[in-house]
This record gives C-alpha cells, sequence and structure tokens, in this order.
C-alpha cells in the first residue's frame, strides 16, 4: 500500500477516523501485554511504531554485521507466501516464497522466517543461534525481547501521531516507547518527532550512506523503486551524481510482473538511460528487468558508534 496524505497531518478525515484508532491502540494494547517465550538467549528487536518503510531492515543489517556468536536472523517474511518455521536458503527460495526482506538478511547472515515467532526461536535455537534479531516484531508478544530500538525515519516522522486508520501508528507512541530501550533516528529530525518521545529514552543518531557499484556520476538515470518512501531512493541517486531523467513509484513490497518490466525497459531505451533501483526492489525482478538494472544499497553510519556499541554490550 502507499500512505494516504492525511496520514501526514491531522485533518478532517483524520479526526473523523479517530475513533476507530483508538480501538486499534486498546486492541494492540491488550495484545502486547501477553508473555513471550523466553529463549534463554538474546532478542534484540528492530521495531517501530508505525506501518511502512522507517529502515527497519538496514538497521538489522547493521546490527548482524556487528555481534558475535551465532547470530540469526528472524522476519516474518511479509507478503511471502510460506509461513514457516524454516531457514531461508537463497539458492532455493524467491520472494515470492519469502518475501524481500527475507533474501536481504539471509545474505548477512543465517535467516529463519516464521509467522509465530516463538517457534522461529526454537528453530534458531535448534540452528544453534546465541543471539537473534527480529526485523520488526515491536507489536508482536510471541516472543521476550531482550532490547527493544524504536526506528524512526526523520523525513516522515511519526505522521499525525494518530493509530490505523486515522494515522500511521500501529499503537500510541506512548505505548511503543515505553517498551524500548533506545530509538534509532534515521536522516534529519525534520518533522520534530524526537520532541514526542520521553527526555529519558537515548536516542541514536545515524544516516544512510548510499553505494554502488556502478558509476552513476552524469549518467542519465531511470530510477524505480517500491519501497516506503521512494522520493529517499531517489534522492540516494542523485547524491550519487546519477541524473534523473524519469522516476517510477511502486507501492512498498510490490511484486514486479512483466508489464512492468516492458514500461520500465522501454522508458531507459527511450532516453538512453540507466536503469537503477534498490537491494529490495532488484530481488523481486523478472530476469530481464534485473539484467537491465544496476542496484543502489545503502549503509548507515552512526554519529556516535562507540553509544551503539555499548547499548548492544
Amino acid at each position: 500500500m502507499k500512505a494516504p496524505g492525511f496520514w501526514a497531518k491531522r485533518g478532517l478525515l483524520a479526526y473523523l477516523l479517530a475513533p476507530l484508532g483508538t480501538i486499534t491502540a486498546a486492541v494492540t494494547a491488550r495484545r502486547v501485554a501477553k508473555p513471550g517465550f523466553v529463549p534463554g538467549i538474546k532478542v534484540i528487536c528492530v521495531g517501530n511504531a508505525g506501518v511502512g518503510g522507517a529502515g527497519k531492515t538496514v538497521v538489522a543489517l547493521d546490527l548482524l554485521g556487528r555481534l558475535r556468536g551465532s547470530r540469526f536472523a528472524l522476519t516474518r517474511g511479509y507478503r511471502g507466501r510460506l509461513v514457516g518455521p524454516l531457514l531461508v536458503n537463497p539458492t532455493l527460495h524467491t520472494a515470492r516464497d519469502v518475501g524481500d526482506e527475507a533474501l536481504l538478511l539471509a545474505a548477512a547472515a543465517p535467516t529463519i522466517l516464521a509467522h509465530d515467532r516463538a517457534a522461529g526461536a526454537r528453530l534458531a535455537l535448534a540452528e544453534g543461534a546465541t543471539v537473534i534479531v527480529m526485523d520488526d516484531g515491536l507489536q508482536n508478544p510471541a516472543l521476550a525481547k531482550t532490547l527493544s530500538l524504536l526506528v524512526i525515519d526523520g523525513g516522515y516522522g511519526f505522521g499525525n501521531l494518530l493509530p490505523l486508520p486515522a494515522g500511521p501508528l500501529r499503537e500510541t507512541l506512548a505505548a511503543a516507547a515505553a517498551r524500548v530501550q533506545a530509538a534509532v533516528l534515521i536522516g534529519e529530525d525534520e518533522t520534530g518527532a524526537l520532541a514526542h518521545l520521553p527526555a529519558a529514552l537515548p536516542v541514536l543518531r545515524a544516516r544512510q550512506v548510499p553505494e554502488s557499484v556502478v558509476d552513476l556520476r552524469g549518467r542519465k538515470i531511470v530510477a524505480f523503486a517500491g519501497i516506503g518512501r521512494p522520493a529517499k531512493f531517489f534522492a540516494s541517486v542523485r547524491a550519487l551524481g546519477g541524473n534523473l531523467v524519469a522516476t517510477h513509484e511502486f507501492p512498498d513490497h510490490h511484486v514486479y510482473r512483466a508489464s512492468d518490466s516492458a514500461r520500465l525497459l522501454g522508458d531507459a531505451s527511450a532516453q538512453g538511460a540507466q536503469l537503477v533501483t534498490t537491494a529490495k526492489d532488484y530481488v523481486k525482478l523478472p530476469d530481464t528487468l534485473r539484467a537491465a538494472s544496476a542496484v543502489v544499497t545503502v549503509r548507515l553510519h552512526w554519529d556516535d558508534e562507540a553509544a551503539l556499541e555499548r547499548l548492544l554490550a
């Protein structure tokens, strides 16, 4: 889905839907109060307060690269057809099977897909895990967490601060903040999101650094993305020196079809341009489109890396 515009600010429609948001918050509060399975190893949850992409997977990938021991990723496998629990195998499983995020995580560490997070943790234990990094799951009580991080997209913040469907939040911000040990702000705080957090909550600041194997400087680029905020990706392409002659936005977790390939390939050919997309989109592309597309990835640069390491320790 694409986030509706009224989620960004409190207008008439948001106020009309606010009573339904109160119900959403109450249902979530009742659900998260349930006790979860305690696996006996460290469980780090990388979550957020709302729906959509805040950068959770990028943070999870960064943590997986830092942790010592037998670290496993645990994901629901959003938009994948398999339920799990199962160990993701990138040579066998496709994005249609396990979702795009599971394939990205599996390239960095052994990854368990499980709709039932407790069952996923049990499988990780059986595989020898000593630490689990959950990509999403802050509102899922099935598995007890050792450390929970609240990821914030600095360009979007918390929207209008209302729960679904009146706004983008899965629960009240106060409830989410009460269950985490730190917040992670990615990018500049353009919406004043930090002002809505408890003063005592530690905030780790980071920014996304785009990288590309292909030199994009001065080249005509047709960029396309099916992520939470495609504009953020297009800005990354510009930061790498690409001359954006066309952009194509798709819904988050979009599954690319032959018609999408024909349109994108045709546009690039007509403009004499290079197709560029995200790593998350690349794993879902049909073969012909994948062969013609370059990938721009991002890594995190932390303002205070030592503070992050202390938190993990």
